[in-house]
């Protein structure tokens, strides 16, 4: 099988006064794992019925290998839907909730045999064939709802957060075969989530939505290294950000390559703060360091695990982009593979670092609640978003 291109071109849609979709512009190409990743509300799920011919826009067009396919039936658009529901037919066994598909446009029975024991097989079912869907799991009725909707063999699967009525582990499981099973057919998928840490696993690129808009769009390591506005930045993980105003912009000139730019901010948190910016590099933030005006409004951020904690005052070895700051552990939280701990700076700012517990030793003494201790990151490692009061 082999997915289409799906082009999403300046939707809009409405439901009396209230905007779900606000100009919503999106190119995903053929055979890509592509996430719609916001809260609840945000549009995410009405831009997938709006695919799937469940929903019309107002404005706009969804186009399939450039053909506008808003004119089309649901059944005629070689897109099939996996609802969170399942959707299964309870009076039907495993085998006929596959072979349905099938037989509703009168395939040969030789034909239906064949590719239902494929897909059975394709998604792990093959002892489970005679059974109704009352005498499976969760997880494997995800996966009849799955190879139901594959039989058809469709240019475009779209997912309906499938997983989230499973528990945390199943669906940590699931959605590795759902991985996997995408690598094995090819077509494209267009999965909905709010959950940040699926959409991070399995996604070639990922759309963050807000009230109606997309935000960004960008590859898992984009998304969550260099978030372009501060909704995202605190959406996708965890992170420490603060009010900053732009000191200066600096352009740092090299023949032959992008210019450089070194970034000053007043961050009344935390001091002054320098954050580098080449064009090889990953920042890719939406904030343009060659036009930043001094005293700009900005956000400044820095994620909890790059954050390094001591009991002693680091050695820098001669190092001048590294920030220390010494304050008194608030709250320490033990998560078993890492450790929360929200510590108060000296000038009263909390920060929040998260320590990964990389082997039984940790590499230094246990940090506990009113510890004394030093916090301490590369000035590499903080970014700057969108203005943080819009």
């Amino acid at each position: 099988m082999k997915g289409s291109q799906v082009t999403i071109d300046h939707i809009s849609k409405h439901f009396a006064d209230f905007t779900a979709l606000n100009n919503v512009s999106i190119s995903i190409e053929s055979g890509e794992f592509f996430s719609l990743l916001g809260p609840s509300g945000c549009g995410k799920t009405t831009l997938l019925r709006i695919i799937a011919g469940f929903e019309f826009p107002d404005e706009g067009e969804v186009l399939f290998d450039d053909r506008n396919v808003l004119p089309l039936a649901p059944n005629k658009r070689q897109a099939n839907t996996i609802f969170q529901n399942y959707a299964l037919f309870p009076h039907l066994t495993v085998y006929e909730n596959i072979a349905f598909p099938l037989r509703l446009r009168k395939t040969n029975a030789a034909v239906v045999d064949r590719k239902v024991k494929d897909y059975l097989h394709l998604v792990q079912l093959d002892d489970h064939s005679s059974k109704k869907p009352s005498q499976l799991s969760g997880g494997q009725k995800q996966r009849v709802a799955i190879a139901r909707a594959l039989i058809n063999e469709p240019k475009v699967l779209l997912l309906d957060e499938p997983l989230s009525a499973l528990d945390a582990k199943l669906r940590a499981n699931l959605l590795i075969d759902l991985d996997s099973l995408h690598d094995k057919i090819g077509i494209t998928f267009i999965y909905v989530t709010h959950d940040q840490s699926e959409a991070l696993s399995v996604s070639d690129h990922i759309a963050v939505m807000n009230e109606g808009h997309v935000l960004q769009v960008g590859t898992p390591y984009e998304i969550y290294e260099s978030p372009a506005t501060q909704f995202a930045a605190q959406f996708i993980g965890d992170t420490n950000l603060f009010e900053s105003s732009v000191i200066s912009s600096t352009p740092h000139l090299t023949p032959g390559k992008d210019p450089d730019f070194m970034v000053a901010l007043d961050v009344p948190a935390l001091g002054s703060q320098s954050i580098p910016f080449t064009g090889t590099t990953r920042h890719m933030m939406v904030t343009d360091y060659e036009s930043t005006e001094t005293g700009q409004k900005v956000a400044f951020t820095i994620r909890p695990e790059k954050i390094r904690i001591t009991k002693e005052s680091p050695d820098l070895g001669g190092r001048t982009d590294i920030n220390v700051f010494k304050g008194i552990v608030e709250e320490p939280i033990y998560s078993g593979f890492q450790s929360k701990f929200y510590v108060k700076l000296e000038n009263g700012t909390i920060i929040k670092v998260f320590k990964q517990h990389t082997d039984y030793l940790d590499n230094g003494p246990v940090i506990q609640w009113k510890d004394i201790v030093y916090v301490s990151w590369s000035a590499d490692d903080g970014y700057i978003v969108e203005d943080i009061d819009k």
